[in-house]
């Protein structure tokens, strides 16, 4: 295959909901269809120990929710597909923002009973920031839940989207007989007996035949007809020019637990959604066709397997070929690598590949030398946009439970800090270290997997903070700025890469603040 077609064959995208909508079971319902696994794996169900095959981390099978974004990849007719799946709890919003930047569409996933809910509020709006095309999911048809029309009309609202159905549930509950597939005209019916099973639609040209009244009964062939000729009315007609664009987001319909709806998704999301897109960075934009290989970081994992301490970097090939054992530039260390082992994933199991092409996701093996939002590329300096920090809200002073175990609790506080799962403050007063966090949960998370991953124990102690502010005075010399860090230094800390902090204690702290320091500017992002 030439390079074009391997590129046109890529397909990358990230599934984002509120937790709980059914995501993870989506993308495991995703590879069962793309043939990847055999059997679904009864996901959150404590009678059968099982869990999603995309959550892989000890404490998310405890849980019952993702905490960390999994690649998957696998091929369905002809096309490589690399679904990255998010955590959509919102002490875990960080993870999912920075993978919005590693993917070129999202399937936004919506629970039938709750409708539109914040978080999916949230995320939504980063994409549509971003102008990524969005197809929207439907889940949990086969329980009670909102009308069809109301909660498109709620999608329409709240997430300020503008969509078109192509595909329409008949009945809802216990109630639900099936759906109808408008994309490709087809009646699937719902056989709510056997769950792992997949159904095959029965074409259906003309939905005015009194066929349809035998198979789902006159009264749903009759309210399926109007609705559909509302739908018609209604919607505008499905625009593959507008969907790329961002500017109309297709609907699917479906049960993910029970195999419903998901191939009529999948079928339709690999005609429609697209390629690999160009990327901007610093200097210029960076197109995927081009010879050269870019990519960038977006992720890092900490001992990805337990018993070898490893720690990968995922990084998103933007353009060219990624070859294994080919020499880099690491842009912002100005230093040559190359990779012996780069992986692909499939969940947690990986293998080593020789080369990856525009929209792949490669693991590398890393001793450290990675940070997220780095660049690699055959030369050129560039550096991606759009990978920041963001001020946490949660803080906590960190303490060392076992003095003995100092230099375990020093290297898994760095190495879980590179992961971007939170960050690291250290006063300049005293050098206390000071942990913040975007939500509360990830304190835990971190105090579990110390324990757990590096043998190490720590203890918090509440700090009563509101924001952190990175500091960039006009000028480092001015009695202005020397007069700030006089007056607040019990509240300058260092981040890790030693950039000034202020911590502030209220709003109302940083607007007084701004107002008697002009000349030195906060900034609520790392990235300025």
């Amino acid at each position: 295959m030439t390079f074009i077609e391997e590129l046109k064959r890529r397909r990358t995208f990230g599934i984002i909901s509120h937790p709980d909508a059914g995501k993870t079971t989506l993308t495991e319902k995703l590879l069962l269809f793309g043939g990847a696994i055999n059997e679904a794996g009864a996901v959150k169900n404590n009678k059968i120990k099982k869990s999603a095959t995309s959550d892989f981390m000890e404490i998310e099978r405890q849980r019952g929710i993702s905490v960390a974004t999994s690649v998957l990849a696998f091929n369905y007719k002809e096309k490589k597909i690399n679904i990255l799946d998010t955590p959509g709890h919102k002490d875990f919003a960080e993870d999912t923002f920075r993978t919005l930047t590693a993917v070129d569409s999202v399937i936004v996933v919506i629970d039938v009973a709750k409708g539109v809910e914040e978080q999916t509020e949230k995320l939504v709006k980063v994409c549509r920031m971003r102008k990524i095309p969005i197809i929207v999911f439907i889940n949990k048809l086969d329980r009670e839940g909102k009308d069809a029309f109301d909660l498109l009309d709620e999608v329409e609202q709240k997430l300020g989207l503008r969509v078109t159905p192509l595909s329409f549930p008949i009945g809802m509950g216990y109630d639900f007989k099936g759906i109808y597939n408008i994309w490709e005209q087809k009646l699937n019916l719902f056989d709510g007996d056997n769950k792992q099973t997949i159904s095959e639609g029965v074409e259906f040209k003309d939905i005015n035949t009194p066929e349809l009244d035998e198979i789902v009964g006159k009264k749903h062939a009759e309210d399926l007809r109007e609705e559909l000729e509302l739908i018609d009315e209604v919607y505008p007609k499905f625009d593959k020019d507008e969907y790329l664009k961002g500017d109309l987001q297709p609907v699917f319909f479906g049960s993910a637990l029970n195999n419903f709806g998901v191939k009529e998704l999948l079928d339709c999301f690999i005609e429609i959604a697209p390629h690999p897109q160009p990327k901007q960075a610093d200097t210029r934009i960076v197109k995927p066709e081009e010879p050269k290989m870019t990519g960038f970081v977006f992720k890092i994992h900490a001992n990805m397997d337990p018993k070898h301490r490893d720690r990968l970097a995922f990084v998103k090939i933007v353009s060219g070929t990624f070859k294994r054992n080919t020499n880099y530039l690491h842009v912002r260390l100005n230093k040559k690598m190359k990779f012996a082992s780069p992986n692909a994933f499939f969940a947690e199991k990986k293998q080593i590949v020789d080369e990856s092409f525009p929209g792949d996701i490669v693991g590398l093996h890393d001793t450290g030398n990675f940070k997220i939002g780095d660049t690699l590329t055959e030369g050129e300096i560039l550096n991606f946009k759009g990978i920041p920090a963001f001020s946490p809200e949660h803080f906590r002073y960190i303490n060392n439970a076992d003095p003995m175990k100092s230099k375990q609790l020093a290297k898994g506080i760095d190495q879980l800090m590179d992961e971007g799962v939170a960050q690291l403050f250290t006063l300049n007063l005293n050098g206390r270290k000071v942990i913040g966090t975007v939500g509360a949960l990830q304190f835990e998370v971190i105090q579990y997997r110390l324990e757990h991953e590096y043998g190490a124990k720590c203890t918090y102690e509440n700090l009563n903070m509101h924001k952190v502010c990175w500091v960039a005075p006009e000028d480092e010399k001015n009695a202005e700025f020397q007069d700030f860090k006089r007056v607040k230094q019990r509240y300058l800390a260092k981040d890790k890469e030693g950039k000034l902090v202020f911590l502030a204690d209220s709003d109302f702290t940083i607007q007084m603040t701004q107002s008697k320091y002009p000349s030195v500017k906060l900034h609520f992002t790392s990235e300025f």
